[in-house]
């Protein structure tokens, strides 16, 4: 069983986690690295999950309102190699969703690249829509933006 923890990004397994994500990502993204990290700041994010097994950090996630909209970004997700194929991302998304229920989040968003395969298919099994690109993303060619109505 799983202990999960609700926290902030001053965690630090969470800090851990993330420097684990960036340097998958930037192998996967490329030269393209750079423009996708700008984005991926963590201070001053209120709604982090951990999950651990034997007290040792195995994945993460984050929720972060978007403006002052009732729609927030899912952000930093990870599950470190040794746990993948488990379905511990699909338990951490249902984690993000219900703390973002809880905050009365109408809406989430995200947005991952079109090489990460397995995080595309993991947001079309839990219900996640493609949707036109927002923000920072809009026109980027590798990108692809999904959302989920929680309300």
């Amino acid at each position: 069983m799983f202990k999960v923890s609700r926290t902030n990004s001053s965690n630090p397994d969470f800090i851990v986690l993330v420097k684990r994500l960036d340097a998958y990502l930037a192998i996967t993204d490329g030269d393209e690295h750079a423009f996708y990290n700008q984005f991926n700041k963590i201070d001053k994010i209120n709604h982090v999950v951990v999950f651990y097994e034997n007290d040792l950090a195995i994945a993460c996630g984050a929720v972060k309102q978007v403006e002052t909209s009732a729609t927030w970004e899912i952000k930093r997700m990870f599950v470190t190699d040794e746990m993948r194929g488990k379905g511990i991302a699909s338990m951490l998304l249902q984690e993000l969703e219900l703390w973002a229920k809880d905050l009365n989040v109408e809406k989430l968003i995200l947005e991952t690249g079109k090489r990460q395969v397995e995080a595309v298919a993991l947001y079309h099994k839990n219900g996640y829509a493609i949707t036109e690109n927002f923000g920072q993303y809009v026109g980027v060619e590798n990108s692809i933006c999904f959302e989920k109505m929680l309300k």
